[in-house]
């Protein structure tokens, strides 16, 4: 029994912490960033002002996660975020292909709570930052109000991703609000007056038939007249959850003080999109339904934005500008909404799209004038127009990995974060972020001294690609369709195709190639042929007079019409697949993007895969076979497909497929790394989605890794992830390492990324 007698007054009770770095924002970008600090050594304080990790990703909000994969509606193909953030979304799909963000919550709980090295606050917010010099963060104090206790915590490092910015903010860090001018940067995407500077927040609903009417009686404050609203017209009673996006509100608002009238805005409209749904009489089929979850929480979209070193701007991602410093990878839209939202009579969104993906400068990540202060998630360095590519949830995640392991370099060697962009050490800082899958856009893992590189590697056999049978579906050509094939300069084959036409007609077949070899855009014909057809099932051979200059995906595109067939194959392969030239509305894409002029965006036409079950390869034979999956793909430092397969294939009939890894002395070896392929074109969406399969059907589920003298060291079964790291209790002596491998299935042979052995 406590009995207190009156006081003038008492202090809270109050936890002093050290650390080596403090996150503040336990989103997609703060969670990973204290994950791979801590994975790194770091003492690491995650301070979380929710009582669950995710940010609009959790189940408070409910927005499916998305990145440079666009909802596999764009042309980045193979584009899905490696790394931690892999690593999350491939063990959500493990254990929630269903979209379930409550189970996604989980996910990113049990990844927090396995790491020893983090001290997790939920529901507890930072309010107060104490500075050592005008220029040098030293601590933060936070309050939670669950148990009543207030942290101070200090650290050499802070990283704020809490998406307003309040660590940078009191700190003084040079921040901005709004859009930039054209002149500013020269972007030509930038919004005027009547479109407006801001993005507003977002709340959804949740609607379940419970198989008996149900009445509904609005609150007092719901929107009486949703007819009001231009928007109105979106209303479909079949749609809930984060496809309500449009419901969107507050960028002619203070996006970071008014949040609590924005949010009450929100509701007086959900609330009165669901009277309208269920008293307006033009949805009888809403009768039985009932309103089962509305946020309570919005959203939000933008608020501040933090200057670092580097800004990156539209041109960076329209034009896929290089960056030696690059440390992560975008690849969503460029994707502005009018500020007045569903008060608007304008699109909802205008999203514009690149022709690839693109690099983001780890200049971005810090900001320019507060020392010790890295930025993580949407306030990271960006200018209006590109912030609308950057802010994705997946985008902010791979860059709060970057800044998880920047800050372990900087404790290691004593630097802040700018000393990182000297050249040597950003190249041991994208070395590290590599060898846990990052993929960084065009800088491969090298020089990390991995002994893989001076074996000899014997497959017991190799895929020689020179056919992929017939017995799958007949697919119709009502928007044509092409096979991606990995070239070489000295690939001329001729293409044999099963076609079926419901009449005479005419097919067109041509060999396309992107500008870049590293997009996925077909722009430039390399070769092309028209084929008259008869009635009913015939083969056409199509020949490659003119191949590529260099190593990089070729389309076979075929033209046709909806009465013109052509067979497709059940065989799955690691770097090959199919995409037609078909629009995805989700990602405003219509078959082609045709911007108005001016504004600095390309014109191209969309090619993209069509979900599993569908999107079968075509089937064909080849006269010479192509030679794209060898093992010396496995030690190229890519670990998926970019200008080539970068996967060693074995052969579809092979029963025991295994590579044999040599050596002319005696290795001492601490480590095998394994990269598999957990089908990087997937988008792996996180909520509301659904997805066929809780394994992705190229992984590589069954293997085991012997010595030299056949005796077993490691034996896996049921893997289901990318990375998989092997560590020696006991340092391994040998001449050499055997690892046999199962085929996933009948319909796919067995694939490998990359093997990396230390």
């Amino acid at each position: 029994m406590i009995i207190e007698k009156p006081s003038e007054g008492r202090s809270l009770k109050t936890e002093n912490l050290t650390a080596d770095l403090v996150v503040v924002g336990g989103g997609l970008a703060g969670a990973c960033a204290a994950i791979t600090a801590a994975r790194q050594g770091l003492q690491t304080v995650l301070i979380q002002d929710r009582p669950v990790l995710g940010g609009n990703a959790s189940s408070e909000v409910r927005l499916w996660s998305l990145g440079a994969t666009s909802h596999m509606g764009n042309n980045n193909r193979w584009s899905r975020e490696g790394g931690l953030v892999d690593e999350i979304l491939v063990e959500n799909m493990y254990r929630n292909k269903e979209g379930n963000p409550l189970i996604f919550d989980t996910v990113l709980l049990d990844r927090v709570r396995q790491e020893p090295n983090i001290r997790l606050l939920l529901n507890t917010a930072v309010y107060e930052v104490n500075k050592a010099t005008p220029d040098t963060i030293a601590g933060v104090t936070a309050f939670c109000s669950q148990n009543s206790t207030r942290y101070v915590v200090e650290a050499p490092y802070f990283c704020d991703a809490s998406g307003d910015g309040i660590v940078g903010f009191q700190a003084g860090a040079a921040f901005r609000m709004g859009a930039e001018t054209s002149e500013e940067f020269g972007e030509q995407f930038t919004p005027d007056e009547s479109y407006g500077e801001l993005l507003g927040h977002t709340i959804y609903f949740y609607s379940k038939d419970v198989g008996k009417p149900v009445k509904y009686v609005a609150p007092d404050y719901a929107l009486k007249n949703i007819e009001e609203i231009p928007r109105y017209r979106n209303v479909n009673v079949k749609e809930h959850g984060c496809k309500l996006w449009w419901i969107e509100y507050g960028g002619r608002r203070d996006t970071v003080h008014e949040t609590e009238d924005i949010k009450w805005e929100l509701w007086k409209v959900v609330y009165g999109v669901w009277d309208y749904i269920k008293n307006s009489g033009k949805f009888p089929e809403a009768e039985n339904m009932t309103l089962e979850w509305v946020g309570t929480i919005p959203g939000k979209r933008e608020s501040r934005r933090f200057e670092g070193d580097t800004m990156i701007i539209q041109q960076d991602v329209v034009e896929q500008r290089a960056h030696a410093d690059a440390v992560a990878v975008g690849g969503w839209s460029l994707d502005l909404h009018p500020s007045d939202a569903v008060y608007s009579e304008k699109s909802p969104c205008n999203q514009w799209h690149s022709k690839g993906v693109y690099g983001i400068p780890y200049r971005c990540y810090y900001s320019r004038n507060i020392s010790n202060l890295f930025l993580a998630g949407r306030i990271i360095s960006a200018s209006h127009v590109a912030f609308g590519s950057t802010r994705v949830m997946l985008t902010c995640a791979h860059g709060g990995t970057a800044v998880g392991m920047a800050a372990a370099h900087c404790l290691r060697d004593g630097l802040q974060p700018r000393d990182l962009t000297e050249p040597n050490r950003m190249a041991a800082l994208q070395n590290a972020l590599n060898r846990n899958g990052q993929a960084i856009p065009g800088i491969p893992l090298s020089g990390d001294g991995d002994l893989a590189q001076s074996a000899t590697l014997s497959p017991s056999s190799t895929l020689q690609l020179a056919e992929l049978p017939a017995d799958g579906p007949w697919l119709d050509l009502e928007y044509p369709v092409a096979q991606l094939l990995p070239l070489t300069p000295k690939d001329r084959p001729t293409v044999a195709l099963r076609i079926r036409a419901k009449a005479p007609g005419e097919l067109r077949v041509t060999l396309r190639v992107s500008d870049k070899a590293e997009n996925f855009t077909p722009e430039g014909t390399l070769c092309e042929h028209t084929f008259t057809l008869t009635e009913g099932e015939q083969t056409i051979e199509f020949p490659v007079t003119n191949g590529v200059d260099q190593n990089r995906y070729g389309f076979l595109c075929l033209y046709g019409d909806a009465a013109i067939e052509v067979a497709c194959s059940e065989q799955r392969v690691t770097g090959l697949m199919t995409v037609r030239k078909k629009f995805n509305h989700a990602v405003s894409n219509t078959g082609e993007q045709v911007p108005p002029e001016g504004i600095g965006i390309d014109r191209f036409e969309f090619w993209v895969p069509d979900r599993r079950p569908e999107g079968h390869n075509l089937a064909f034979k080849l006269s010479e076979p192509l030679k794209a999956f060898d093992t010396k793909q496995l030690t190229g430092g890519f670990f998926r497909p970019t200008v080539s397969s970068n996967a060693w294939v074995a052969a579809a009939a092979d029963p025991t497929p295994r590579i044999d890894i040599a050596w002319d002395a005696e290795q001492t070896i601490r480590e095998v790394v394994l990269h598999f392929d957990t089908d990087f074109d997937h988008a792996m969406e996180t909520a509301q989605w659904g997805h066929p399969e809780d394994v992705m059907p190229f992984c590589v589920r069954d293997y085991v890794l012997r010595d030299a003298d056949g005796q077993e060291l490691h034996r896996c079964s049921g893997n289901h992830h990318t990375v998989n790291r092997i560590r020696f209790a006991e340092t391994v002596c040998t001449r050499g390492l055997s690892l046999e491998l199962t085929h996933p299935s009948k319909q796919v042979p067995a694939a490998l990324f990359g093997i990396r052995i230390y």
